[in-house]
Order: structure tokens, then sequence, then C-alpha cells
């Protein structure tokens, strides 16, 4: 199984070009930014991220140019392509990217700068969830006396 999910930044706005033929489609190349987990250099002179290229075709391609900025947080999944190419000096080049099944927004719009992404197409950040009137501190809810252990969902 070649399946990839990634939650990163992205580096810089999406590079998109359209294919030529009969069917355009468009084809967005980007690179996410993505933290490494695990301790912190104290020098600060390790790398703490990996930056993994990325390559959405068609509509997906067509989004991440409409919608994803520089700096946005994002999360994608997909597969991992591996391929190669002989460059101007007769060296093969490797190459690994991951071509993109799924795309999505991993913060607000609020939260990725307010205007300074801006994601357009009407987007409206979901309402706050209110907090149930008998929560307590620790987040949960009191069940009140005399309630019968049965008839709630779990055990």
């Amino acid at each position: 199984m070649n399946k990839v999910i990634l939650m990163g930044r992205l580096t810089r706005d999406p590079e998109v070009r359209y294919s030529q033929g009969e069917r355009s489609m468009a084809i967005a190349r980007y690179t996410l930014a993505v933290d490494r987990r695990g301790r912190r250099s104290q020098e600060g002179s390790e790398q703490t991220a990996d930056f993994i290229p990325c390559v959405a075709f068609d509509r997906a391609g067509e989004f991440a140019e409409k919608y994803f900025r520089q700096g946005m947080r994002v999360l994608i999944s997909g597969r991992i392509q591996t391929g190669s190419y002989t460059n101007r000096d007769g060296q093969k080049v490797y190459t690994t990217e991951v071509i993109i099944e799924d795309q999505e927004f991993a913060d607000s719009k609020n939260a990725a700068g307010g205007s300074t992404g801006g994601y357009g197409g009407g987007y409206q950040q979901p309402a706050s969830r209110p907090e149930p009137s008998s929560a307590i501190g620790d987040g949960f809810m009191n069940i009140p006396d005399g309630v019968d252990d049965e008839g709630l969902p779990f055990n």
C-alpha cells in the first residue's frame, strides 16, 4: 500500500501550469514544510522540518491555485511517486514527490492570518460551540443523582 498523510505549511504560493492538448489540465506544485517530531536541537543547528514536494492535478490543482498561499497550514493525503531523469551534465537525478489525492485547510481562516492569506470564495469560519449548561471545570458534564446507569450509551 502506498499512502501518505501530511500536515505542514506551504513554503511559497503554489506554482501552477496548464497542460497542452485537447483538454487543458491544471498542474500545481508546492512544497510543504512538515515539522519533525521529537527533540529539538539545543543549538538550533539541526533541521527540524522536512520539505516535501507535492503535485496536485486537475481540480485539485485549480483549488490549490485559487486558495492556497504561502504560510498556510494544510493537510494532504496521496501517494509517494519516485522517478529519475538525466540532467544537462549527463548525471542521473532521482526525484520523490507526493501525488495529491486529497487536500484541505488545517487551520481556520483567522488562524492562518486573517485577510493576509485569504481563502476567498465566501469561506465562513464555523461558529464556536457553546458550552453545555451543566459543564463543570474539567470539561465533563455533571450527571444528576438518580439517573439509571443502564440508560447511558456506555458502561
